[in-house]
């Protein structure tokens, strides 16, 4: 179990003490179940995203067997095409609620598998993950379109949605980049990921209207940066193109405009975005204005309305949400395996876009 001593590293002024780590990881081991399943909180449902995203924070707290609990009910528990359902109720795997098959879903086990070897150096997990990690790259691959962009999903009946989401598609493809690193880590290459991977960067930085229009979440505005596809003067770019639509001072990130809520998954995330541009000063003040969603017991709350009858909404305390925060003060704390998958450390840096355009 974690102690102050073990979260030392997680410290971060203004965000958290030893002893605040300590009790929100513990938090987290406390909701994960006896299979490894990570759902939101108990009672409600597990998506694979944010149950990678929750196993990826345990690696960061130094919680590394729980952590491969939780790969390891993603692989008993993938479907024979390589992916996995939307939802499970509790965690279930018997008990599915959402059939459909969201891609950027499916391929984020590729960043969770190579962030646990990266903070392990478990050869034998790596073995053990990679047929896991192939399956889960080939069935998103089999919806890119032509220009690039990764379809979102496929029903439950199977029927293929060739839309693409820019936030999900960003997330693949800090996914396929992690999928790569791993195969190269193996002598296995992958051209085909490569060139797939090439593409959907070059969809990103360069053909918004290859994708749907999301523009008023805020996920749309940053993921773009936090996935990779943009760096250097383009990212710091687009981080202060909308700074002003969705940061508000003191209290987080918009969810989606013009709702008067912030919520704290996106506030973290945008935290590493920043922290990945150089801008940790303005990372660590977006952590420290969102403390007001810590609730007793090391939990966050997934945001507050901030206008109007104010509180806290939903009503739910998310494993998700304490982990995107755990993984940003990693991040900005130096945690090695943290900022080589977030900082693009370690992973290859695609084909030039100019190779791509289509």
């Amino acid at each position: 179990m974690s102690t102050p001593e073990r979260t030392e590293h997680l410290v971060l002024p203004g965000v958290l003490t030893a002893e605040q780590a300590a009790e929100t990881v513990a938090a987290l081991l406390a909701v994960q179940r006896e299979d490894g399943a990570l759902p939101w909180f108990r009672g409600h449902h597990l998506d694979p995203w944010d149950h990678t995203e929750a196993a990826m924070a345990l690696d960061a707290a130094g919680e590394h067997e729980a952590a491969a609990r939780a790969y390891d009910w993603l692989a008993r528990h993938q479907n024979g095409d390589g992916s996995w359902y939307a939802a499970y109720h509790d965690g279930d795997p018997g008990r599915p609620t959402d059939r459909s098959l969201e891609t950027n879903f499916c391929a984020y086990v590729a960043v969770g598998v190579w962030h646990h070897y990266l903070a392990t150096g478990d050869d034998a997990f790596a073995d053990r993950m990679w047929p896991t990690v192939y399956a889960a790259v080939e069935f998103v691959l089999g919806l890119q379109q032509p220009g690039g962009q990764i379809g979102w999903k496929r029903e439950a009946d199977g029927t293929p949605v060739p839309d693409a989401l820019l936030t999900g598609c960003s997330s693949i493809h800090q996914a396929l980049r992690c999928a790569l690193a791993l195969a190269e880590q193996r002598e296995e290459p992958q051209p085909d990921w490569e060139l797939a991977a090439g593409a959907l960067g070059h969809a990103i930085r360069s053909h918004p209207e290859r994708f749907l229009d999301k523009s008023h979440y805020s996920m749309d505005w940053y993921y773009p940066v936090l996935g990779g596809a943009l760096t250097g003067r383009a990212a710091t770019e687009r981080i202060d193109e909308g700074w002003d639509r969705f940061v508000v001072p003191g209290l987080g990130v918009r969810c989606v405009l013009p709702n008067p809520w912030v919520t704290g998954g996106e506030s973290c995330e945008l935290a590493l975005a920043l922290w990945a541009t150089g801008e940790s000063d303005r990372a660590l003040e977006i952590l420290q204005s969102i403390q007001h969603l810590r609730a007793d017991g090391g939990l966050y709350w997934t945001g507050y309305v901030f206008e109007g009858e104010r509180d806290f909404w939903p009503q739910e305390l998310t494993t998700w949400t304490a982990g995107s925060l755990l993984l940003a003060v990693a991040a900005l704390g130096g945690d090695e395996a943290t900022t080589a998958v977030f900082g693009g450390e370690r992973l290859p840096a695609g084909l030039d876009p100019d190779c791509c355009a289509r």
